[in-house]
């Protein structure tokens, strides 16, 4: 894609931040961003609005890009017929996720390139995804699109509003809430018994193709396991997670997942690398090695924040979003391998080492769909994992590779820093630190933590979306705060700096003012202050990315208990309300929701160890009680070195949990009935693995 910035500007988007926006600001196609003056314009010259939305990393989007955007013809009819607007989906997901519900009412799918015709009023009267340039295959052609919306718009145009004001009125009421009734062990079990359904004996994951990690369903999975000791849902996990970091959607030469797989076995993915998915799969192999000890979850998770924190760091300390698919216009090329240049880099026995271990093929395992022929270019996977002597060898040719592979023209980088990826990025780092006792990942989460926090958050006001080449903008969505918060309670656990709790305490209160919907409950995507769209959205489903209800009812629950506040718990159950018919309807679609509710249902325990934060038997309390897969609970240290501990003024039942007798002690409360204190670690484990009071 032409990113020529000094070339000719021939539309509107040369000042806009966004990484997308600005791929596209050469093209002859005469793009607004979304805004007042494209909308303006559009009703002076009495013209539809051709929406686009994408991301910068999105293969279909620079397909389309090249294909229409960049062609004069395509352009010259575009701009004759349209107001164009280009949207980019990570900066503006209340848009996004409107019109997308639009595409998916309309044809029953959706996708990127999202493209919708509308009038100057917002309203879409058509939807789809990728249109080629011209007709083929079945498939109408974007040059015939146009001329046929021509044609409606100037001769049928009465037709088209009538279309407009009914996909609103639909689009408006598609989502009214049915509160019912309260969740109970069942809906557990159901998710479980559709995902055992679902489950892939033969290669693991869920479903057929694509297939994508949806790590939510493997840490929803390992707690219905510890809930009820079914060995089903643990081996559902561990073999999912093995065939997942065995296959070729992981890299295993610079380490990092990409976006998902498209075909069963894991070995073809479509080859972009989100921030997000780095996080939330990080946390399930780190839940998965806290409940088994298996060495070999650990590791994945270490080597995903080596590529996060090496590559994906900006020098401020945020995160960035996203790695490309593509480089020099080809997908993938920047990550796979011909057999001949392998046999260049390495030495002899090296080449045959990993020829065998990564399954290289003479003429490649990698196949163009579109030309139906082998690439002669390989994906490296490995069928096993390797002998633990070969660990050293296969080391030393990861990073011959990896040094080679440097010298490539590298995918683009998305470089804007979003506060929503960036708090589950901090959560995967602070549970990591926690789980691996490595300061390293804690000083990782606590650097983004205070980045976002100072460029992203003042005190008691908004929390914005986006940064990016040192400006913050954009008003904060759901997800934003959600996900922060559960990233500060994260840190908060991890190090005992009220900081975090105070913060976390603070942005939830925020939340509330601003998204909680005073008449039925639940939280809106968008703020009270936030633009005014075709409608104002509730989100609950779990996709790609939880949604922000989901992570909110857990945060809510969390706090509740790790601050004594009764009416926190309250609004989680009246949330939980809320979406609860829709929820046991597909339980399958909202697993990161049922990892609150199983969290609500209980048993969920409170610790709080009284005693020295420098004292040794403090510490090995702490540890003891990190070291054991607990995902039910919060943890409290009351630091008795303060004369009056800071934790007693955000906490209001922990003011009498002392050191008895000069020793560090633990007070175990399991569904808020209090256990005995004790010193012993042994006596602590007991009480927090026990079922019910």
């Amino acid at each position: 894609m032409n990113n020529n910035l000094e070339a000719t500007v021939k539309n509107h988007l040369l000042d806009e931040k966004s990484p997308y926006l600005l791929q596209h600001a050469n093209n002859p196609v005469d793009w607004y961003p979304w805004g007042v003056d494209a909308f303006d314009k559009a009703q002076k010259e009495d013209k539809p609005i051709f929406l686009s939305i994408g991301y910068s990393t999105c293969h279909w989007c620079h397909v389309m890009a090249h294909e229409s955007f960049e062609d004069e013809q395509v352009a010259e009819l575009m701009n004759d017929v349209f107001i164009s607007i280009k949207v980019d989906r990570e900066e503006r997901p209340d848009i996004d996720k409107i019109y997308m519900t639009v595409c998916q009412m309309m044809t029953g799918s959706g996708g990127w390139p999202l493209t919708i015709i509308m009038t100057p009023n917002k309203k879409p009267f058509f939807a789809g995804t990728y249109f080629p340039k011209t007709t083929r295959f079945g498939r109408i052609g974007l040059i015939d699109l146009i001329n046929r919306v021509k044609n409606l718009w100037d001769n049928q145009r009465s037709d088209l509003l009538n279309s407009a004001n009914q996909i609103t009125f639909n689009l408006k009421n598609i989502d009214q809430e049915s509160p019912g009734e309260k969740f109970n062990e069942n809906s557990l079990r159901k998710a479980y018994e559709m995902l055992s359904k679902q489950y892939d004996k033969v290669n693991a994951g869920f479903g057929n193709r694509p297939k994508f990690p949806t790590p939510h369903n493997l840490i929803f999975l390992l707690r219905y396991w510890k809930r009820t000791g079914n060995k089903k849902a643990l081996e559902m996990v561990e073999k999912t997670l093995q065939a997942m970091r065995k296959g070729g959607i992981y890299d295993h030469i610079g380490y990092g997942f990409h976006r998902y797989s498209t075909d069963p076995s894991w070995l073809v993915p479509h080859f972009e690398k989100m921030l997000y998915d780095q996080a939330l799969i990080a946390i399930a192999y780190i839940e998965a090695y806290q409940a088994t000890k298996n060495s070999y979850y650990k590791q994945a998770a270490q080597e995903i924040f080596t590529y996060v924190i090496r590559d994906m760091t900006s020098p401020e300390g945020g995160f960035y979003s996203a790695e490309d698919a593509d480089s020099e216009g080809e997908e993938g090329k920047f990550y796979v391998w011909p057999k001949k240049e392998l046999e260049n880099i390495l030495e002899k026995e090296e080449f045959s080492l990993a020829t065998t271990v990564f399954n290289v093929e003479e003429f490649g395992n990698y196949s163009d769909e579109a030309l139906g022929k082998k690439t002669g270019k390989n994906i490296l996977h490995l069928k096993q994992v390797p002998e633990e002597r070969l660990e050293d060898k296969l080391e030393e040719i990861r990073i011959k590779l990896f040094n080679a592979r440097k010298k490539r023209v590298h995918p683009h980088k998305d470089d804007k820093i979003l506060t929503d990826w960036n708090g589950l990025m901090i959560a995967a780092l602070a549970k990591g630190a926690i789980a691996f006792q490595d300061e390293k990942y804690l000083n990782a989460a606590k650097k983004a933590a205070d980045f976002i926090l100072s460029n992203l958050y003042t005190s008691g006001s908004n929390l914005l979306h986006r940064y990016k080449d040192g400006v913050s903008e954009i008003n904060g969505y759901l997800t934003d705060y959600s996900f922060l918060i559960w990233g500060l309670i994260e840190l908060y656990e991890a190090t005992f700096e009220i900081f975090y709790l105070k913060t976390a305490i603070e942005l939830h209160q925020n939340q509330i003012e601003k998204f909680w919907d005073n008449n039925i409950g639940g939280f809106y995507f968008t703020a009270t202050d936030s633009e005014e769209l075709l409608t104002r959205q509730k989100e609950i489903y779990d996709g790609a990315i939880p949604s922000g209800n989901s992570i909110a009812t857990l945060n809510l629950l969390r706090l509740s208990y790790l601050t004594g506040n009764h009416e926190l718990e309250e609004k989680a159950d009246i949330l939980s309300r809320v979406f609860s018919e829709k929820i046991k309807s597909n339980p399958l679609a909202y697993t990161q929701f049922l990892v609150a509710l199983d969290f609500a249902i209980g048993p969920s325990y409170s610790l709080v160890i009284g005693g020295d934060s420098k004292a040794e038997d403090t510490r090995m309390l702490i540890k003891a009680a990190t070291n054991t897969y607990i995902p039910n609970k919060v943890f409290i240290l009351r630091k008795t070195e303060q004369k009056s501990p800071e934790i007693d003024k955000y906490s209001n039942f922990v003011q009498f949990f002392e050191n008895l007798n000069g020793k560090a002690t633990a007070y175990v409360c399991i569904n808020k009935t209090c256990k005995p204190p004790t010193h012993e670690i042994d006596k602590m484990l007991e009480y927090l693995e026990s079922k019910w009071d």
